[in-house]
């Protein structure tokens, strides 16, 4: 120690620095710069929700194994859980092009019961517009939405700038959209007042409006119930839609409301009958009397009640 001491070698030890002081003093540009005093730092782009990045589910290997799924498992789970039963896809024979699709929603089998049921040519170039905040809320989530649903993050709250800038752009690239201008699911049976969102994407890209009715799901699953129980639905396509001259989206949602709801009584009815009622404004409401809960149940139909299946004994 004492040599080292003559020969200097401990202060020039003590004057090399450490590898970890070396790279700190270097770090830049080998990361970010901090950021100056009273500047106010960017905001970290958000990874979740309106923020999730969807761009990979519409390259082709997604596409591809997306359409295995749809014309495999859930074509066929659609079969068992539904029955479905299909009508009006002859009305969008003369349709090119990029449309909106625009359906009541009653239960978390919707989403599958239409990817099946969507005729060619859009099937299969279609995304689905999912509330952010449900099918977003954590990676694992928004990914396998994306994958097998297609799904893109929309806020249902609202007709926010970010959503509605993501969908119009992949409708000016040709892709379809589906979504649900409720906003969600029905809460008992009765359907919700339509929101604006399809009607301002067909007014801005210039697409037209496919309505479309969904019976009978909310047998199938409805909110609330985890487990679903085999009955069967319908899916009822209408005449397209176009925005008259001037019309402003909040009108246009209201009449795209109406198509819905006369395609309700269709479903129910015949197209005749149905026809004559949309006529002379008579078709009903989606979304039910404006009543007491029990009361709109009993409008409703009411709970069902299954025969008893006790054995009796026979009257002797």
């Amino acid at each position: 120690m004492g040599i080292a001491h003559d020969l200097g070698l401990v202060q020039i030890r003590r004057r090399l620095p450490s590898p970890a002081r070396a790279l700190r003093a270097r770090s830049f540009p080998l990361r970010a710069p901090t950021v100056p005093g009273g500047v106010e730092p960017p905001e970290k782009p958000a990874r979740t929700g309106t923020g999730f990045d969807t761009g990979w589910s519409r390259r082709w290997p997604a596409r591809m194994c997306r359409a295995a799924i749809v014309e495999g498992p859930m074509r066929a789970m659609v079969q068992v859980l539904a029955s479905p039963h299909r009508t009006g896809a002859d009305r969008l024979a003369d349709l090119d092009g990029p449309v909106v699709f625009a359906s009541n929603h009653h239960s978390h089998i919707d989403t599958p019961l239409l990817l099946t049921s969507i005729p060619e040519p859009w099937r299969h170039k279609i995304v689905v517009g999912a509330a952010s905040d449900y099918f977003f809320g954590s990676r694992a989530a928004g990914a396998a939405a994306a994958l097998v649903m297609g799904a893109i993050p929309i806020e249902r709250a609202r007709v926010g700038r970010r959503s509605a800038d993501l969908a119009a752009g992949l409708i000016d690239d040709g892709w379809s959209l589906l979504i649900y201008p409720e906003g969600g699911r029905s809460p008992d049976g009765w359907g919700q007042k339509f929101r604006g969102g399809a009607a301002y994407l067909s007014v801005r890209c210039g697409v037209p409006v496919v309505p479309v009715h969904v019976g009978g799901t909310g047998n199938i699953l409805r909110k609330g119930r985890t487990t679903p129980k085999p009955a069967e639905a319908t899916v009822t396509f209408g005449t397209p839609m176009r925005p008259d001259e001037g019309e402003r989206a909040p009108r246009f949602a209201a009449r795209i409301e109406e198509a819905v709801t006369a395609l309700a009584d269709e479903a129910g009815t015949d197209w005749y009958s149905a026809r004559k009622r949309s006529h002379a404004g008579a078709s009903g409401t989606l979304t039910g009397p404006d009543v007491g809960v029990w009361r709109r149940q009993w409008a409703l139909g009411g709970p069902r009640r299954t025969p008893s299946t006790r054995r009796r004994w026979p009257d002797l």
